[in-house]
């Protein structure tokens, strides 16, 4: 935006003969002297200025997260903002002195036109208080020389008077300029924030509308003086993290700013739609206005952008400069020079004590050296051209950053594990890469784990050898049943095809490799294995199946009491045996089938069926 604006105002003095005016430096005399004497008047030539200076203002609105007014800090910070970029000084006066910009309905080409009231104001001030001071000094003077009489006594009162009236007026609006200097209008709104009584009722808001008025004349004067056109882009960040109804505080606060067709405001939300519209549906005093959360974003949002995939070197560049931020930990240990003991005093046994030391600190520093190596290692596989775990890194940076502060923890409870015998352990790679499957897929790893943990308590386990996807794919049907009771957790996961292309082929881990990354596994929540064993648990647990009916089995006994002394020879016997046992099966497969049938959805083909 900056670079476009350069542009638009290069190209437009090009064409023109005025330059713009500065507001800082030696312009500030001449900007107080145009605030005094002149006001300033919208004509066509303005209007049709094309060059644009963009004033950008960030908001973090879990900063007031805590407040009750979130929207009230919303318009402190705009009004903190533009007086620290415009300075204290120029606005103060602007409250005091300023006029608001008149509009010509005539053809006159003149952007400034004479405050003929402050003028003749000031100069009746000024005439008043030198009438004053002569007086007083003619009072005085005759006085002084011995000529006391009645007119002396007159001429002193005038004197006092005029003096009097007019010094108080000139000292009231310096007054009201130096309270304006050290009261600004963030402690004024934040006043009346304080005030609960006051905040309630409906002029709390017309306050508060005011200041904003009077903001909106300020840049709007501004923008005659330096002869451009002025935005201010007030960046919205952090509103995810707030409760809906201050969310929608927030949103009533920007819409209030943007009522006036001319305000030079624009808004930029940094959010997330879903978790906005969600607010908006979940909050009370929206009942009936956003029961559609995206329809109410429609009809506030002028111009919605979605932020496009991350494409490949932009990923990488981010992963790089997340990577790099960690230099602390990549360098901290292959930066440290060895210590070289002193002088021990001569004893022999602070001699051995000092060299026993340095040799102990000799292993550590041989350690932090690998560890330091191993990190190092790690991290520049995620952030490799060449190698494909860059892939699977979500396109947020939050998430990135996540994900390279996990590594260095992880790589290091590896290494102290293979240093207590585990020496066949898993790569560096292998370490990255298992951070990157636990922040992304952290229900279906948790799943896995839960049910190898389950086979290997029934005593059941599969071989070290056996991969990971294996024992996840044998018991995805069981995890389909369960997806009502694990719907906020199975919402953590990414994409399903990610994470079969990820196990199944990428990075096929075995049984052993994902037990030894396990005790190493940091960024994993382990309540959601719990939760998922709980559950497994009480689904196991089945009805006791009703008695058997002795009514019922007497006939069947009767009948296959006839069979059998009905009974052909023995080929034929042996037939009849098959097929009776086929046909036992069958009833045993028909007992089963509800139970099958209960691990599919309506409309789900079974497995083996057409």
């Amino acid at each position: 935006m900056q670079q476009e604006a350069a542009q638009r105002e290069s190209e437009e003095l090009q064409h023109v003969q005025w330059r713009p005016r500065a507001v800082s430096g030696w312009g500030v005399p001449q900007l107080l002297w145009y605030l005094v004497f002149l006001q300033p008047i919208i004509t066509e030539v303005h209007l049709r200025r094309r060059n644009v200076q963009f004033l950008f203002i960030r908001f973090s609105a879990w900063q007031y997260a805590g407040t009750d007014k979130l929207w009230a800090g919303l318009v402190t910070t705009l009004c903190e903002g533009i007086r620290r970029h415009y300075g204290a000084l120029p606005f103060s006066v602007y409250s005091v002195l300023g006029n608001k910009p008149a509009t010509r309905q005539d053809c006159c080409q003149s952007e400034w036109h004479c405050r003929r009231r402050v003028c003749l104001g000031l100069l009746a001030l000024l005439a008043a208080l030198g009438l004053g001071v002569g007086l007083l000094y003619l009072s005085l003077g005759g006085h002084a020389l011995g000529h006391g009489s009645p007119s002396g006594s007159l001429l002193k009162v005038f004197g006092g008077a005029a003096t009097t009236l007019s010094g108080s007026g000139l000292l009231m609006a310096v007054y009201s300029v130096g309270k304006h200097l050290f009261v600004s209008q963030r402690k004024k709104i934040e006043r009346l924030v304080s005030r609960e009584k006051f905040g309630s009722q409906l002029g709390f808001m017309c306050e508060v509308k005011k200041e904003v008025e009077l903001l909106t004349d300020f840049l709007c004067f501004l923008e005659i003086y330096q002869r451009r056109r002025l935005r201010v882009v007030l960046e919205v960040t952090g509103l995810d993290t707030c409760y809906p109804e201050r969310v929608v505080g927030v949103l009533n606060a920007i819409n209030t700013l943007l009522s006036d067709s001319h305000a030079p405001f624009i808004f930029i939300l940094v959010v997330d739609p879903s978790i906005l519209a969600a607010c908006l549906e979940s909050a009370g005093n929206m009942k009936g206005t956003a029961d559609n959360g995206y329809l109410f974003l429609n009809r506030t949002v002028t111009l919605p952008f979605s932020v496009p995939i991350m494409g490949r070197r932009t990923k990488l560049q981010f992963l790089h400069d997340a990577v790099q931020s960690r230099d602390d930990l990549l360098y901290r240990e292959m930066t440290r020079k060895p210590w070289l003991p002193g002088d021990a005093g001569g004893e022999s046994a602070q001699l051995l004590a000092v060299q026993a030391q340095a040799g102990t600190e000799r292993g550590q520093g041989r350690i932090d050296d690998e560890a330091a190596r191993r990190i190092q290692e790690a991290l520049f596989c995620l952030h490799d051209e060449r190698d494909c775990l860059y892939e699977y890194v979500p396109d947020n940076v939050v998430s990135m950053r996540r994900i390279v502060n996990t590594v260095p923890i992880t790589v290091r409870l590896l290494q102290q594990q293979q240093q207590q015998g585990d020496f066949g352990g898993p790569t560096p790679r292998q370490a990255v890469a298992w951070v990157v499957l636990a922040n992304q897929w952290p229900c279906r790893l948790s799943w896995a784990l839960q049910c190898l943990e389950d086979r290997q308590q029934t005593g059941g386990a599969p071989e070290g050898r056996a991969r990971l996807w294996d024992v996840f794919r044998d018991n995805s049907r069981e995890l389909h049943t369960m997806t009502k009771a694990l719907q906020n957790v199975l919402d953590l996961d990414g994409d399903p095809e990610l994470f079969e292309r990820f196990l199944g082929a990428d990075f096929p881990f075995t049984v052993a490799e994902a037990q030894s990354l396990l005790r190493c596994t940091v960024n994993l929540d382990h309540s959601i294995r719990r939760r998922m064993g709980l559950i497994r648990a009480v689904s196991a647990l089945k009805p006791p199946s009703p008695p058997k009916s002795p009514t019922r089995d007497t006939p069947h006994a009767a009948h296959r009491a006839n069979s059998a002394s009905r009974a052909p020879p023995s080929g034929r016997a042996s037939g009849q045996a098959g097929e009776g046992h086929h046909t036992g099966d069958l009833a045993h497969r028909g007992k089963l089938w509800p139970v099958a049938c209960a691990l599919f959805r309506p409309g789900q083909s079974s497995p083996g069926g057409p």
